[in-house]
């Protein structure tokens, strides 16, 4: 889990790295993520980090797998600098009111033209970013989950609302329990083009999630263990193109 802060009041992003996997083949659903820190857009030039200035003061940027970051080049905000996350959509209107009737965001923005809706659940929070495609939206095989917290006694009441409106379940409430942690408990939905959302318990999360300040030597020394050089080499392909 990589961000900016606690993931008390920071968006945070999980990557994951699967053994045996390759390559991932991007759909069009995770249409990128956009940050506000100039500090970034420096940091990527002194790495010589290929940038692309796609309006004004705004670059952008491809991670190894090909997923797009978006760079404001402005003094990184006092709060959380992930500005929003852009998913696409087949039906704006028809997610639109998935998202905002159904599940409560309030809408900070809507452009006709651009085919775009930024929607989210607070001021001083990522804002999440409804993007038509113009066609169906393919989750390619890389696909993941976007996840939120609440209070756990929300929980039923979410699963209760899914239900009466007929949307579609993933996984219904469940307690789900880690190795010398917190149980929390979720219930995972799909929205009408399948992007998946997960709802979790607040209160058990804040356990669970709290930081780890060994995080950075703890990841180091996994990849350092981890052997994958030898599988690369046993399939002929370099790490790096993964």
């Amino acid at each position: 889990m990589v961000g900016y802060g606690p993931e008390d009041n920071h968006f945070v992003a999980e990557l994951t790295y699967n053994y045996g996997i390759g390559e991932y083949r991007l759909g069009n659903d995770f249409l990128g993520l956009t940050l506000v820190s100039s500090q970034a857009v420096s940091n990527a030039k002194k790495m010589g980090w290929p940038l692309k200035e796609v309006t004004t003061g705004i670059f952008e940027a491809e991670a190894p797998g090909g997923y797009k970051f978006y760079l404001e080049d402005k003094e990184q905000l006092k709060q959380d600098p992930v500005l929003k996350v852009t998913l696409g959509v087949s039906d704006l209107q028809k997610s639109v009111n998935y998202w905002s009737d159904l599940l409560g965001m309030k809408i900070y923005e809507k452009d006709e033209e651009k085919q775009r809706v930024l929607l989210g659940y607070a001021d001083n929070q990522c804002k999440l970013e409804l993007k038509t495609v113009g066609g169906p939206v393919d989750h390619g095989t890389a696909f993941g989950r976007i996840a939120f917290s609440c209070a756990k006694e929300e929980l039923p009441n979410i699963e209760a609302l899914m239900k009466k409106e007929n949307q579609k379940i993933l996984t219904p409430l469940v307690s789900l329990d880690t190795p010398g942690k917190a149980t929390v408990q979720v219930i995972i939905l799909a929205d009408p083009d399948g992007h998946e959302i997960c709802f979790v318990g607040d209160e058990a999360f804040r356990d669970l999630s709290k930081v780890d300040p060994n995080g950075d030597k703890l990841l180091d020394d996994a990849m350092a263990a981890d052997n994958s050089d030898k599988w690369f080499a046993a399939q002929k392909m370099k790490k790096a193109s993964a």
